[in-house]
């Protein structure tokens, strides 16, 4: 009996062990209450390079997110999605999801806030703005103290990478805004995350979020910084699972 009792107790451990491995926490994959806006974007599976988006606003954290636009087509990352760092280590990969890192070519699953928005061009947008310079780089080298940093390279004191994107010269960069993936900078987690205009419908990107121009001109009519803005990312079933104890916005309205 005793034998038997140690089994079933270890079988419970077990199982739970496995369920807390397998299971995000809640916390941190529902938006703050403060968190008024979102661009929602999921995708058919882990591997998946085209999904769905679309953005909602709610009036206060208590009240129920609505729709602003209809949904859209967009492409992620050519290998598919990986969970941020932080996620990755609350969810596990208990379904063999890696974490993302450096030049995984994944882009990340999670809720991240929008935090400033580039172009070439002067631009009206309610985010802190850079206008890209032939200058301007987003550092992706993990031995600089830059990384994951848009910079004005004619600017730094200390030049120490090797790596970097120059902005100015990614015709995709027409319109951007930067993803806040990685703001501690952890080396090798994963940098220089953006929302831009794709190239094509069926191209996936290096680890950004891409979408037509026009639905980038739309974003960038309506985000206000203001209203803390995110991007909730995952596949389509994660979402589902996490949808009504995360309060997230309701994913029928991809339909």
């Amino acid at each position: 009996m005793k034998l038997i009792s140690s089994f079933l107790m270890f079988a419970f451990v077990s199982i739970t062990a496995y369920a807390q491995e397998k299971t995000p926490d809640l916390n941190i994959i529902s938006p703050r209450p403060d968190q008024l806006q979102a661009v929602v974007v999921t995708t058919q599976d882990w591997n998946a390079v085209q999904g769905r988006g679309q953005i909602f606003e709610r009036q206060s954290g208590a009240s129920p997110w609505v729709a602003v636009d209809s949904a859209f087509p967009v492409v992620i990352g050519k290998n598919g999605m990986a969970w941020g760092k932080a996620y990755h280590e609350v969810s596990g990969d208990a379904e063999g999801v890696p974490m993302k890192i450096e030049g995984d070519r994944k882009s990340p699953a999670g809720i991240f806030m929008l935090t400033s928005a580039f172009s070439p061009a002067e631009q009206k947008v309610n985010l802190p703005f850079t206008k890209l310079l032939d200058s301007t780089e987003c550092v992706d080298d993990v031995k600089s103290s830059h990384y994951n940093r848009i910079v004005d390279k004619s600017q730094v004191d200390q030049y120490d990478w090797d790596s970097s994107e120059k902005m100015r010269a990614i015709q995709e960069y027409e319109l951007g805004i930067f993803i806040g993936y990685n703001p501690e900078r952890k080396k090798g987690a994963g940098s220089c995350v953006f929302l831009h205009r794709w190239t094509d419908e069926k191209t996936g990107t290096t680890g950004c979020t891409a979408m037509a121009l026009e639905q980038m001109q739309k974003i960038f009519r309506w985000i206000d910084g203001t209203k803390n803005p995110i991007l909730i990312q995952m596949p389509e079933k994660t979402y589902r699972q996490l949808q009504s104890a995360g309060n997230l916005p309701q994913l029928s309205a991809f339909q």
